[in-house]
């Protein structure tokens, strides 16, 4: 036993001396987690910075594990080490300060510079060797090491949760329940770092050292995972028939299942890399000899849906990655297929290739491409419905309300971008002193309400219709305050204050209701939807309406709440559901 022991210390111990910036990331990532979980509601600015902290020190743990997997074949850890701490400080002032600014957009940077960490854990130690089984190996060695991690933590995780349950019950302790999201946080992010790195050993010496080929992965490999994609192969080539003989043109979803069914048969070709003249089923052999060839018709498909939603609605950054994966696919292919000496480093070498153009490369990455795109899709629409005259907005003519739809998403998606200055230049200068005053007191969803400016929308209100719209607007966003006691302000970012120990706390304004519009006093939670539907008394089904103003008046406890608000929307879809909109950036709560 105290043999069992010191082994196990030592390799702690080795592992702490080995990867001590792995460690240190993990660590921070676990501990920014908790505080996130613990932190004061309204400590907004804390809560945020916790989250992007934790997300810049996660991304640490697979950047600095590719730099040790260097610095273990050249050397020069410490410059590496440092080069790593410098990328992830300029990542953080990347991210943006508030989490008002923390949109999608942040996503679309965050999501593929995570794959492409792991892509370079994947290479980085195989630049300068070409040993081909050394470099299979090593990604065989990680990818079981990380399955094993999986389910180790995952064990170790609910088997000390389960023993916190058990003291906690059998012993009355009535632990807070955020001790078992600490738990969680701290297992799930640290734990499973320790134990990856428990499974590495010695580290690259050890990943890339040659070995049998697992019993398991071959089972898996040829009878589990080369049959179903012959299925999905199957499919796939019955619906391009289909699409011949119906000369139709492609659902977009196809290209998904197209993009899944590629990437997954080049991981299965990679996983029998060593195996494909040896000891095989013939089916697999002869899946690894016919695969890239039959990818070639599929990417044909694959372009057609593309293109198909790229030329009717431009390009987004979604569409540009899916264009990006296609036109790597067509890369590897066309490698495969006419390339003589081939080597499998050129799979994950490529996608990180392409991954860093679409991030990095100036005018041709995906933010710079889809903010062109939609620019010019909104000019189009604009000048397409007539409402464009000398290069502003004229909201007096007569527009449908699909188009106001088009215009006010496409004002949302740039918003998000910060293309502020373009939007301005679109608009009356009314309008616009009103818009950039906004703007530079910090409201950045400001432009989500542009579809209220336009005074004159022409509604379809036949069966082919997709809903039946009517809107209220206050004549005055205002209110007498002189025989109230206090007074706050409800938005997007906070929906809840104090008062004379009490919370307060509605829904944001923007929010879709259907059976309740809730405000909630303290522990009790108040319905006051049937006093929005009581608005809507005595108004046409569709269309917009005007009135002196817009307010709900209730009484709750010992107190007098008045709800004020600049705009509701009732919307009527087909299918007879009824939604409820407060179409107002903010709402001003009245209290006495």
């Amino acid at each position: 036993m105290i043999k069992k022991f010191k082994e196990i210390f030592g390799k702690t111990e080795a592992i702490l001396g080995a990867y001590p910036m792995v460690l240190v990331m993990a660590f921070l990532a676990a501990v920014s987690a908790m505080f996130y979980i613990n932190y004061d509601y309204n400590s907004r600015e804390y809560s945020f910075f916790y989250v992007k902290f934790g997300l810049v020190a996660a991304l640490g743990i697979s950047v600095m594990y590719a730099l040790k997997m260097l610095a273990q074949r050249i050397g020069k850890e410490i410059l590496f080490q440092l080069l790593g701490i410098l990328f992830l400080v300029f990542f953080y002032f990347l991210l943006p300060k508030t989490e008002e600014r923390f949109t999608e957009v942040y996503a679309y940077i965050i999501f593929p510079t995570f794959i492409l960490s792991h892509l370079l854990v994947s290479f980085i130690a195989f630049i300068k060797k070409n040993s081909e089984i050394s470099f299979w190996h090593y990604n065989k060695n990680l990818f079981i090491n990380l399955f094993l991690t999986v389910v180790f933590t995952g064990i170790l995780t609910g088997g000390i949760m389960l023993a916190i349950v058990a003291v906690d019950n059998l012993f009355d302790f009535n632990f807070n329940g955020r001790y078992y999201s600490y738990t969680f946080s701290f297992l799930s992010i640290f734990g499973s770092t320790f134990i990856f790195l428990l499974f590495n050993e010695e580290g690259l010496p050890y990943l890339e050292k040659n070995g049998e080929y697992p019993v398991i992965l071959k089972f898996f490999t040829q009878y589990v995972l080369v049959p179903l994609l012959l299925i999905y192969a199957v499919i796939l080539y019955f619906y391009s028939a289909k699409i011949l003989i119906n000369w139709e043109l492609p659902r977009g979803w196809v290209s998904y299942l197209i993009l899944a069914y590629s990437v997954v048969g080049i991981l299965a070709i990679l996983l029998v890399h060593p195996l494909r003249e040896d000891f095989t089923k013939s089916w697999v052999k002869i899946f690894s000899k016919i695969f890239y060839y039959t990818l070639a018709p599929l990417i044909v498909l694959l372009f057609t849906a593309i293109f198909t939603r790229i030329l009717e609605y431009g390009y987004t950054e979604p569409r540009y990655f899916v264009l990006l994966l296609a036109l790597w696919l067509t890369t590897v292919v066309l490698y495969f297929i006419f390339s003589r000496k081939q080597t499998i480093r050129f799979v994950p070498i490529s996608l990180f290739i392409f991954g860093l153009f679409s991030l990095i490369f100036p005018y041709l990455n995906a933010f710079s491409v889809a903010k062109r795109s939609q620019k010019s899709e909104l000019l189009k629409t604009l000048k397409d419905n007539k409402v464009l005259a000398n290069g502003t907005i004229n909201f007096d003519k007569q527009i449908s309300s699909t188009a106001v739809n088009d215009v006010s998403d496409k004002f949302a998606f740039l918003a998000k971008r910060e293309e502020n200055d373009f939007l301005l230049s679109l608009l009356p200068m009314t309008l616009r002193n009103d818009y950039a005053k906004d703007l530079a007191e910090g409201n950045i969803w400001s432009f989500n309400s542009i579809h209220s400016e336009f005074e004159n929308v022409k509604y379809d209100n036949d069966h082919t219709a997709d809903y039946q719209r009517m809107r209220l607007k206050s004549k005055t966003f205002a209110a007498d305050i002189s025989q109230y006691r206090y007074l706050s302000k409800i938005d997007r970012s906070h929906t809840s204050f104090q008062f004379e120990n009490n919370t307060f706390k509605v829904e944001a304004p923007g929010s879709i209701l259907r059976n309740n519009f809730t405000v909630e006093f303290n522990d009790a939670e108040i319905n006051l939807l049937p006093e929005i539907i009581a608005l809507f008394k005595n108004t046409s089904s569709i269309g917009d309406k005007t009135v002196d103003h817009l307010e709900l008046t209730k009484k709750i406890g010992p107190y007098e709440v008045k709800i004020i608000f600049d705009a509701v929307i009732r919307i009527k879809a087909p299918d007879q559901v009824v939604e409820y909109i407060i179409d107002s950036e903010s709402i001003i709560v009245l209290i006495k």
